[in-house]
C-alpha cells in the first residue's frame, strides 16, 4: 500500500507538468498575470472520502478545482462496478485519465479497451470519449484537464 501511495504522489506532479508548462507560480487573469501566494496550507490536499462529493456512481474528490490555478484541475473519481460517471461525450478541452485501482473500460471515438491500474488514457479535444467500471471492485482514476475561465 505504501508503494502505491508513493507512486501516486510521484505521478500527480508529473501530470501537472504535462499540462502546466509555465509552472505553479502565476495565475492568469483576463487582463494580466497575477502572483498567487502558495503555502503549505493551500498546496497540500489530502484525499478523504468524507470531503468527497457523492455522485450517482460513487464519489469524486477535487485535489485541485478550476479555481486553484487558472482552470487546471485534478480530480479523483471513484466508480461503483458496472457504472460510469456519465455517458461518452466530447468537449473542447483535452484531458487525461489515470487509473489507480480497478479495471476501466475506456471509450474513444467508437472503440473501447479495458485497462487496469497505472494506465494513462488520453482524450483529445472534441473527440467522443468515456470511462466506465469494467470490474467487480471500485474503480478509482484521476481526471486531469484545464477548464477555460
Amino acid at each position: 500500500m505504501l508503494m502505491k501511495i508513493i507512486k501516486i504522489i510521484v505521478l500527480i506532479p508529473i501530470f501537472f507538468l504535462i499540462l502546466v508548462p509555465n509552472g505553479f507560480s502565476q495565475v492568469e487573469t483576463n487582463e494580466n498575470m497575477v502572483k498567487k501566494e502558495f503555502a503549505i496550507e493551500n498546496c497540500v490536499n489530502e484525499y478523504s472520502v468524507e470531503k468527497s462529493d457523492k455522485t450517482k456512481s460513487g464519489h469524486r474528490f477535487w485535489f485541485a478545482d478550476k479555481d486553484f490555478i487558472d482552470g487546471r484541475t485534478i480530480k479523483l473519481s471513484a466508480v461503483k462496478p458496472g457504472t460510469a460517471t456519465h455517458p461518452p461525450h466530447a468537449h473542447h478541452q483535452d484531458e487525461f485519465f489515470f487509473v489507480l485501482e480497478g479495471n476501466a473500460k475506456f471509450y474513444l471515438d467508437g472503440k473501447t479497451k479495458i485497462v487496469g491500474p497505472y494506465t494513462s488514457l488520453y482524450c483529445p479535444a472534441d473527440v467522443p470519449h468515456g470511462i466506465s467500471n469494467a470490474g467487480e471492485t471500485e474503480l478509482k482514476y484521476l481526471v486531469i484537464k484545464k477548464i477555460p475561465q
